[in-house]
């Protein structure tokens, strides 16, 4: 054999170890992203790893067929979650006095016969709690929200499409965004995991996709966020405040970043906990 082909041959093998070894670790920052955000899309994933959306989703297929990952419409969900950070029950027994005043005062602020589309977080869940028999029409991808409906006839309720992720609560991806993207309403109630001077935060980018098209289909805008969420940044921006009309908080919200906002023009309920536990 000659040196040449000798070389051919060695620079072949290296050219394989290589790309093996690059796929292992895309693999590997595909399946710890996964652990740490639950779902994610395959665009969010190509761009954590830098490569092509194509290439993604060979290696979800790996991870897949190990075990590690389920592939779904558009995107990918981890089978071995880190921790219970957000599971919607865990979630839901933390600031339960804040939450619950803030679901009374923002209920407070829908009007008889509104439509409203009522996003899929804790703090959401609380304001559906506290909606008056009058609302016409609830709008929403949360399955606990849907569930606490389901055996009354006092509203019609309205429930999107999309892949359910059972932890969460929610239904995500690109059926849900479509609904919202055909629907009105009258007012949108979202949450967020953050907000600080620059906006609101969320910590999941399809929830974000989504939550964009809640907010483009109502006529008023309302988040509901409590002390917790305040001058924290979360992964993904959400929006300005441009697109804002009221932030609906407690007590303990820092004074400093409430007044930034009214600055800015978002109206500012601050709800009394103390009201809503003696009630």
């Amino acid at each position: 054999m000659t040196s040449q082909r000798k070389s051919c041959i060695i620079f072949h093998f290296l050219s394989i170890c290589s790309k093996k070894m690059q796929s292992e670790e895309r693999r590997l920052k595909i399946e710890a992203y996964l652990q740490e955000a639950e779902f994610a899309s395959l665009e969010e994933l190509a761009q954590h790893v830098g490569r092509s959306v194509s290439t993604v989703r060979r290696d979800l297929a790996g991870l897949e067929l190990a075990g590690k990952a389920r592939r779904t419409h558009g995107g990918a969900r981890t089978l071995q979650p880190k921790t219970d950070e957000f599971l919607f029950n865990v979630r839901d027994t933390r600031e339960v006095e804040e939450k619950e005043a803030i679901g009374a005062a923002c209920a407070a602020l829908i009007g008889s016969g509104q439509n409203v589309i009522v996003d899929s977080g804790t703090t959401c869940f609380h304001v559906a709690r506290h909606l008056r028999d009058d609302v016409a029409q609830v709008i929403t991808n949360s399955l606990p929200i849907a569930n606490l409906f389901s055996g009354l006839s006092r509203q019609e309720v309205l429930v999107s499409g999309g892949i359910i992720y059972p932890r969460l609560g929610v239904l995500v991806g690109p059926h849900a965004v479509e609904t919202f993207s055909r629907v009105h309403a009258d007012v949108a109630v979202l949450g967020g995991s953050g907000i600080s001077e620059e906006g609101i935060y969320n910590s999941h980018a399809l929830l974000v996709d989504i939550q964009r098209a809640m907010m483009a289909g109502a006529a008023r805008v309302i988040f509901c966020l409590d002390h917790t969420k305040f001058e924290r940044r979360s992964t993904f921006f959400l929006t300005d405040f441009g697109q804002i009309d009221t932030v609906v908080t407690d007590g303990r919200a820092p004074e400093a970043l409430v007044a930034t906002l009214r600055t800015k023009g978002v109206e500012v309920v601050v709800a009394p906990v103390a009201a809503a536990v003696a009630s």
